[in-house]
């Protein structure tokens, strides 16, 4: 209970936090998304449930309050001082903010914080302005997609309804990159701005390359005589093959590199693509190659087990 004047008054409690279902210490983005969702589901336009008028005035009344930082730091400080779930008018509060002679206990409490901050609006429009939903959409594309840029036909659904949309993916996107398409998502009502469409890029797998980053990698046979004496052997890109030589002496699981012919970024250099090298023995051998092998193991000093700790 308050007094003014020696006069009791008694203005119940309204939880604005618990009409939204957010925290306390909620920011405004979380706010508004609970507003959002809310407002859709008890606007008396979309739904038919008894009583989603006044359920959508309360909504509306407390998102009014709380997204407004000034209204939401009054309506907190009464919350404070309030004892017992009523509230206690402000000191002098008729003097400082009340422009006509109604008293505080035939005042609401969005009219008490409307009077605080000299809003002259109070009530809330059945049709008050709703934002869009935004929408969240996985885009699967092509490592040479990535590369080169492409167009992607998207269905989207918007209040049950099916929507078809062709965007453009610029070139140099990359797995986990979320692009914001403005104004995409889904409708606002009775002027509300458009929600926003988030398209979240995934990279399909490749039979051939492996992206790291903007690298990409993939696995080169080459047969003992080609790591031993080196040569010049050709080589899948993502765009068309190139030759790649081989040195000398090249050891198993070295990393030859392609400079410049990995994946692309968006201000348009590119990474690298690495051919990792597996040397792989002949199951099969002829004679003529049996005796070179003798006369190789005769000759040749190296012992692969001198590596081993």
């Amino acid at each position: 209970m308050g007094s003014n004047g020696g006069v009791e008054f008694d203005m119940k409690y309204k939880d604005y936090y618990a009409a939204l279902g957010v925290s306390k210490d909620a920011d405004l983005d979380q706010i508004k998304k609970a507003y959002r969702k809310l407002a859709r589901t008890h606007h008396p336009d979309l739904s038919k449930q008894a009583g989603a008028e006044e359920k959508f005035k309360d909504i509306a009344e407390a998102y009014n309050t709380l997204k407004n930082p000034e209204k939401r730091e009054a309506y907190d400080a009464l919350g404070r001082a309030s004892t017992e779930g009523n509230f206690t008018p402000p000191p002098n509060w008729q003097d400082q903010y009340q422009d006509g002679p109604t008293s505080f206990e035939e005042m609401d409490l969005s009219d008490l914080l409307n009077s605080i901050h000299r809003h002259a609006s109070r009530s809330y429009d059945r049709r008050q302005a709703i934002p869009g939903e935004d929408i969240q959409k996985s885009v699967s594309i092509t490592l040479l997609e990535a590369l080169k840029g492409t167009s992607v036909r998207l269905t989207v659904m918007e209040n049950g309804q099916t929507k078809e949309l062709e965007t453009l993916i610029p070139a140099g996107v990359n797995t986990g990159k979320k692009m914001r398409l403005k104004g995409l998502g889904g409708k606002g009502l009775h002027g509300g701005a458009n929600g926003d469409l988030y398209l979240h890029i995934q990279l399909q797998a490749h039979p051939v390359f492996k992206p790291l980053d903007q690298d990409l990698y993939f696995n080169l046979a080459l047969s003992p005589w080609e790591a031993i004496l080196g040569a010049d052997i050709e080589v899948p890109t993502l765009e068309s093959p190139v030759v790649l030589s081989v040195p000398a002496l090249t050891r198993n699981a070295q990393k030859l590199r392609l400079k410049g012919r990995g994946l692309g970024n968006l201000k348009g250099s590119r990474g690298d693509l690495y051919a990792v090298v597996h040397i792989e023995s002949p199951t099969h051998a002829s004679a003529q190659e049996i005796e070179l092998y003798e006369q190789l193991a005769k000759i040749s000093k190296f012992n692969p087990r001198d590596s081993i700790a």
